[in-house]
């Protein structure tokens, strides 16, 4: 009599060929990407967001795949928060010389006021 054959786990403990090591090298080659966003809102008046990304991969791997978003992150990107805080001051200068040139530049008001 013969017994129904079982296909063997490439993950079991019992002399398999795959260890913990080589389950992450598996992993980190492939990639795992997990996301999700939990919204709660109340009325249609949004109370609390939450956005969760996990990745669990390479970085080469990441970017292969197209995820790059960090790079972009200003919480977690250097660069990013430079280009962001770059483009406040422009923004920033941009308001100051249309106020300035409605309303003079403060050295002129001076003036103005000194000669009332």
């Amino acid at each position: 009599m013969t017994t129904p054959g079982r296909l063997s786990d490439p993950y079991a403990s019992d002399g398999g060929s795959a260890n913990l090591a080589d389950i992450l090298e598996r992993v980190l080659d492939k990639g795992i990407v997990i996301a999700g966003d939990i919204r709660i809102n109340l009325l249609d008046i949004e109370l609390l967001t939450i956005k969760l990304r996990l990745i669990v991969a390479s970085l080469d791997k990441a970017k292969e795949m197209g995820i790059d978003w960090w790079e972009d992150d200003p919480a977690l990107s250097g660069a990013a928060r430079r280009r962001e805080l770059a483009r406040e001051n422009e923004q920033l200068q941009a308001r100051v010389a249309e106020l300035e040139s409605r309303y003079g530049s403060p050295e002129e008001r001076a003036e103005v006021t000194r000669d009332e």
